[in-house]
């Protein structure tokens, strides 16, 4: 699990691609001070695991579905990219809960300045965008941000010098794709939804486990709370 706040810039090294996977080198420095074998470390918001390690470098494996899923299939030597270690349970939270499971990729398609900040408008399928929501959170590239404005077939960000300073995006350009995770809560609300509305269409009864009634969770009363 991630928080969003990314910690440092790591430059991919090397790039082994195999005929569906990858293996990438990528040099850092600070995220490594504490490493270990088997430690996840989000690259770009993709939760890796390090597979071996130096001083100032480490390599992570790649898998299809990583591939097919995330702007990481594009991944060439000298690209910079995010990176988070697994937050620490005593640590602050600073960002949102951040799984690392990239749900797609969207599409930079307008980049404004306004003032001081940095608005970025971002294409995404209809798919991504039921799960995005006006001051909600979203995971771009492995960053926590607040989700300024929601269309119908885009979404935009404000962000502030400091984190185009201390990330990629403010390296992004129009055309460029980024790694999209929705807030999770969003998912798993709209699971237990549908898991219910099969089991009525079914003519069953929802239940937790057999004999006991399922209680709680129901359409009326998020509908009742404001959901």
């Amino acid at each position: 699990m991630f928080t969003g706040i990314v910690e440092e810039i790591g430059t991919i090294r090397t790039v082994r691609k195999g005929a569906h996977s990858a293996v990438l080198e990528i040099c850092a420095d600070h995220i490594l001070e504490d490493v270990h074998l088997g430690d996840s470390i989000a690259v770009n918001g993709v939760c890796l695991t390090v597979t071996s390690f130096q001083k100032n470098r480490f390599t992570a494996d790649v898998m299809h579905e990583t591939l097919n899923r995330s702007s990481l299939s594009d991944a060439k030597p000298g690209k910079r990219v995010n990176l988070e270690r697994a937050m620490l349970a005593g640590g602050r939270f600073g960002g949102h809960m951040v799984s690392g499971h990239i749900d797609g990729t969207g599409e930079i398609v307008e980049i404004l300045k306004d003032d001081n900040a940095v608005w970025y408008t971002i294409q995404a399928s209809p798919g991504l965008l039921r799960y995005i929501v006006e001051k909600g959170s979203i995971a771009i590239d492995g960053i926590s941000l607040t989700v300024a404005k929601v269309g119908r077939t885009d979404f935009s960000v404000s962000i502030i010098p400091h984190t185009a300073q201390v990330t990629t995006l403010g390296e992004r350009k129009r055309g460029d794709l980024v790694n999209l995770e929705t807030d999770l809560i969003g998912k798993y609300i709209e699971r237990l939804l549908t898991m219910e509305s099969e089991t009525l269409t079914a003519g069953k009864k929802p239940e937790m486990e057999a004999g006991k009634e399922r209680g709680g969770l129901t359409r009326e009363f998020l509908e009742k709370y404001g959901f």
